[in-house]
């Protein structure tokens, strides 16, 4: 293992029980699939600050903005060895201002399910996204818990952390 690093960020825009979700095609880091609805890798300048690099994506993948969003919250970081690269992912959720908005997407479609949906008839996900909503469906919509998540092939095992 030679540590290399890839940081990534993802945004789930929800809107009652329903999370938004983007079907992206011609990734060159995941499959054809469907993923949250903003996200990306980090800038140089944003190494540090996960969140800037969210609203970044955001925006330049929908237009939206801050101000279109409230109560983003940071709620799941992950960790999974692929192609020889640690893949670190920082998954924010956020509730839109205006639900009613028309929000497109330059990076695929944008479809709105169900958390019942995504548990009982899960679209194509890339692994980590997959076990984040599946989680957060079934635990992390009821908590304000930051968890972690530590991948394997036969899942990712989330601890709840907190400041101490």
């Amino acid at each position: 293992m030679d540590g290399k690093l890839r940081n990534m960020t993802s945004l789930y825009l929800r809107s009652g029980d329903k999370l938004l979700l983007l079907y992206r095609v011609g990734s060159s880091v995941i499959d054809d699939s469907y993923i949250a609805t903003a996200g990306g890798h980090f800038e140089k300048d944003e190494l540090n600050d996960a969140k800037a690099c969210v609203l970044r994506e955001l925006y330049e993948e929908t237009g939206l903005t801050e101000n279109d969003i409230h109560d983003l919250s940071l709620r799941y970081i992950t960790l999974r060895l692929k192609n020889g690269e640690i893949r670190q992912n920082y998954y924010f959720f956020a509730d839109l201002v205006d639900s009613e908005k028309a929000i497109t997407s330059n990076e695929g479609d944008l479809k709105w399910f169900s958390l019942d949906e995504l548990l009982e008839a899960p679209p194509e996900m890339p692994f980590s996204a997959h076990y984040v909503v599946k989680h957060y469906a079934e635990t992390g919509k009821d908590t304000d818990v930051l968890y972690v998540g530590a991948s394997a092939a036969s899942g990712v095992v989330f601890t709840g952390i907190g400041e101490f």
